[in-house]
């Protein structure tokens, strides 16, 4: 026994060499654009649950204690805490000082592939702000909150219970969907316990479907000279309450994508509102952090699928919210993901899609003037990467069988149904339609992450670009400065103007007694908004996109001036005269 033990410590000891010989960086030649040698390393082929997310946050704050740091945002329906990670160069600045980018996913249990994504941009921030300038640059000016799930209950739910690709997008707070009086007693049954959740199909001769020829896994419409050959009797389950539906009442039914306090409205408007805004205890953390962090200027939510960059209104009759300065910042980031993100548009909610009320991307918005998005991961046109490909009505089937090896398929077989006899279950996998198979997504991941990161970069950027001084006589100066935002996005955005959601940005002046201060309305012309109550601290409206804003002060006394800037939105800046 004794021996044995030697040779395994010793064949354990060999292995963690051959491991970290491997690891050398010696041996690795990096690839562009990827971190070649992770202090946490990652496969970015897979879906983690929640213990696995959880486990990466730690290791990252753990390996990068400078640049991450985690905390929880609140707890869940059944207590999972809901972390979000604090991403920026702690060693530059304060992080809550410094404009901030919000990133979450996972909202929708089935909508998985969120939190992989918002995951992985936590992670190549971290692995590639040693050898990255722009990395490094980016930390220095920006703060990043990612929270990779923010409906861990029903993702474990997902991942670890058979479900379809469509099931559930709730989380698990007990509704009674069929108003029987019971909660939870119908659902999804696996019936031949394999861990999927498939169709079913019984043979009937006047059925609409048959066997594609091409493809016989294929269910294909009959056509109006052929004879049928099955019928099609929904996902696989059972009637479990004897009401005559098969799957209608399982965990939740709520939509916590219709909770939001922006347009809210009930359920029986609104299908999938739970009881009132901000009902659901997820959601009420969330909106508790972004209210506890006013320097997030942009956000970014993840859900699936379809290939799309959506922005709002949600609802038509959220139309005039969304004005003609911020579309143009919308315009702006929105066409350039088109560039980044292969396949994916850009589309507005309401108008291409369908009306959402209560919607987390108008509440970012609408409710707290953030610039947000919401992208629609992955879309068909992947499959073949070219046009029209992927419109082809095989086009699924024809990917899994030559690019997946039929790995997402469940071959149909019989099965004797308590209720519909004599039946076969068979069909895709939970795993397959509206998720990236593994090979494709850690590219998405990366396309999504860099459009992100162009959202964060053109946050504002403030400086103070010039202090000039002119000689008043009788010990009086008058000093002119001029702040500068070198980015597209403004320090508040219209809707915060309109509603006046955030305090105004203050331009201060130190080192001289200020006599009057102002706000320069027209330099040119001389033309002046005085400030008289504490004129050393000017209160400016907006620093716009890519434009300045000009102050002046007089003051008395000689010796040199130092001018300040403290915006929410847009950071801090500081120049010495």
């Amino acid at each position: 026994m004794k021996n044995f033990f030697i040779k395994l410590t010793f064949t354990l000891l060999l292995a963690g060499s051959y491991a970290a010989y491997a690891q050398l960086p010696e041996n690795i030649l990096k690839a562009s654009g990827s971190p070649a040698n992770p202090k946490v390393p990652m496969a970015w082929n897979r879906y983690y649950d929640y213990t696995a997310i959880t486990d990466v946050c730690k290791k990252l704050a753990a390996a990068y204690p400078n640049l991450v740091k985690v905390e929880s945002m609140g707890k869940s329906f059944t207590g999972k805490e809901m972390w979000v990670m604090t991403i920026t160069d702690f060693k530059t600045g304060d992080a809550s000082r410094k404009p901030a980018m919000y990133i979450d996913g996972n909202i929708h249990s089935n909508e998985i592939q969120g939190s992989e994504f918002a995951l992985y941009t936590a992670w190549y921030l971290a692995e590639s702000f040693a050898d990255t300038k722009f990395i490094r640059e980016l930390l220095a000016d920006k703060t990043f909150y990612i929270a990779p799930t923010i409906n861990p209950d029903a993702r474990d739910n997902f991942i670890h219970n058979p479900n379809t690709a469509s099931s559930p997008r709730s989380g698990l707070i007990p509704i009674d969907n069929d108003r029987d009086g019971a909660t939870n007693e119908d659902g999804f049954d696996d019936l031949d316990g394999d861990g999927n959740i498939v169709s079913m199909r019984r043979k009937n001769p006047n059925g609409r479907y048959r066997a594609d020829p091409k493809d016989p896994r294929r269910m294909i419409v009959v056509g109006p000279d052929e004879k049928g050959e099955y019928e099609l009797l929904g996902s696989e389950g059972i009637d479990n309450d004897g009401d005559g539906f098969v799957n209608e009442d399982g965990e939740g039914a709520y939509d916590p994508n219709r909770d939001w306090a922006w347009n809210w409205q009930p359920n029986y408007i609104q299908n999938g509102a739970y009881k009132y805004p901000f009902s659901l205890p997820e959601n009420r953390g969330i909106a508790d952090f972004v209210m506890k962090h006013p320097n997030i200027a942009a956000g970014q939510s993840y859900h699936n699928n379809g290939g799309m960059i959506l922005r709002g209104p949600g609802a038509e009759e959220d139309l005039n919210t969304y004005n003609a300065q911020d579309v143009q910042v919308y315009d702006a980031l929105g066409k350039m993901g088109e560039d980044l993100i292969p396949g994916y548009r850009y589309l507005v909610v309401y108008k291409d899609l369908y009306s959402v009320f209560g919607g987390e991307l108008d509440w970012f918005y609408g409710g707290r003037g953030i610039y947000t998005f919401s992208n629609e991961l992955w879309t068909s046109f992947s499959l073949f990467n070219k046009p029209g490909a992927d419109n082809s009505p095989d086009a699924s089937y024809f990917f899994d069988r030559y690019l997946l090896f039929k790995d997402a398929f469940v071959d149909w077989k019989p099965y004797k149904h308590p209720q519909y006899g004599d039946i076969e279950i068979g069909g895709f996998k939970k795993n397959y339609g509206r998720m990236h198979p593994g090979f494709l997504l850690e590219s998405d991941a990366h396309r999504n992450m860099a459009f992100t990161l162009y959202h964060a970069f053109h946050t504002p950027k403030l400086s103070v670009d010039e202090i000039s001084e002119k000689n008043l006589g009788g010990g009086l100066r008058e000093i002119t400065a001029v702040i500068a935002n070198s980015r597209l996005m403004p320090t508040h955005s219209s809707q915060d103007l309109k509603y006046r959601i955030e305090v105004p940005d203050i331009v201060s002046l130190s080192g001289a007694k200020v006599v009057a201060g102002m706000v320069v309305t027209n330099r040119d012309m001389g033309i002046t908004a005085e400030q008289k109550v504490d004129p050393a601290n000017l209160s400016v409206a907006n620093i716009p996109g890519n434009g300045t804003v000009t102050v002046r002060w007089i003051v008395q006394g000689s010796g040199a001036v130092t001018v300040s800037v403290d915006s929410k939105k847009g950071g801090q800046a500081v120049r010495k005269g």
